[in-house]
């Protein structure tokens, strides 16, 4: 059985959801990179150890049985953990992973086939006109000097199911809570989405309202994207079983507070 205990966590990282074959579900908070760009970055990353670009896995040895520990204890191979998807920085949330490298090229290929439901929480600034909708868009999206930036207009399909769950008309903004469930995944999709709708969301430094952002940011506190990854679910086949995962991640309360 794959391990999955014992992991190197980042700050503030949770393991909320795992099974016996190997896969993982952490809750990463906002401000939490889903893997280092750069050995400096690894503090503050998932799992506070090397990431293999490469692989697109975190490696690391058990404690007290690395090669380098010169104690006479055997040489433990080194722990693997696949990242199988990844968060924005400033998005908190549940993000996959898996210990089992065979099974996380399975996964992976799920997500290419767009065979795994994914579900977002939104905090954002206005009210839809309608409590569901459809989202269809054809965004462009950009990539200068390793920064992203989507727009609309462009030949990408993109869409998105939308359904409001809270909302608050009273005060300066009126707000709303969104369910966002992706059916593409474009690069700042949901964000840009969002943001062309006159619904930015809160916090967003990029494709937001900057003036409410600093406005509800002076007067409670709020200086981070309100988006959320709050659950994921799939079934998927393995070793000749049929099996399901699913994984929730609580919306964090500074999303819910205002409302």
């Amino acid at each position: 059985m794959p391990d999955i205990q014992d992991l190197p966590l980042g700050p503030g990282v949770r393991l909320i959801a795992h099974d016996a074959n190997g896969l993982a579900a952490l809750d990463k908070p906002a401000g939490v990179l889903s893997h280092p760009n750069d050995r400096a970055d690894e503090p503050r990353s998932l799992l506070h150890t090397r990431y293999v670009r490469d692989g697109e896995y975190y490696e690391w040895t058990s404690q007290g049985r690395s090669p380098e520990t010169g104690n006479g204890t055997p040489d433990a191979p080194p722990r693997r953990l696949w990242l199988l998807n990844r968060l924005d920085s400033a998005t908190s949330g549940a993000i996959l992973v898996c210990a089992d490298g065979d099974l996380a090229r399975e996964i992976r290929a799920l997500f290419l086939r767009k065979q795994i439901l994914k579900v977002y929480h939104a905090l954002v600034f206005g009210i839809p006109s309608q409590a569901r909708q459809i989202w269809r868009d054809r965004l462009v999206v950009q990539k200068k000097g390793g920064v992203i930036r989507t727009g609309t207009g462009g030949n990408i399909p993109s869409e998105a199911h939308m359904t409001v769950l809270r909302q608050q008309r009273s005060g300066p903004f009126p707000l709303a809570l969104l369910e966002l469930e992706p059916r593409t995944g474009r690069s700042h999709q949901l964000r840009v989405q969002c943001a062309s709708r006159h619904l930015p969301i809160v916090g967003d430094a990029t494709y937001g309202d900057f003036a409410a952002n600093r406005a509800i940011a002076k007067k409670h506190g709020l200086k981070r994207l309100c988006l959320h990854s709050h659950e994921t679910a799939f079934d998927y086949e393995w070793r000749g079983r049929t099996h399901t995962f699913r994984a929730t991640a609580p919306t964090p309360s500074e999303l819910l507070r205002l409302l």
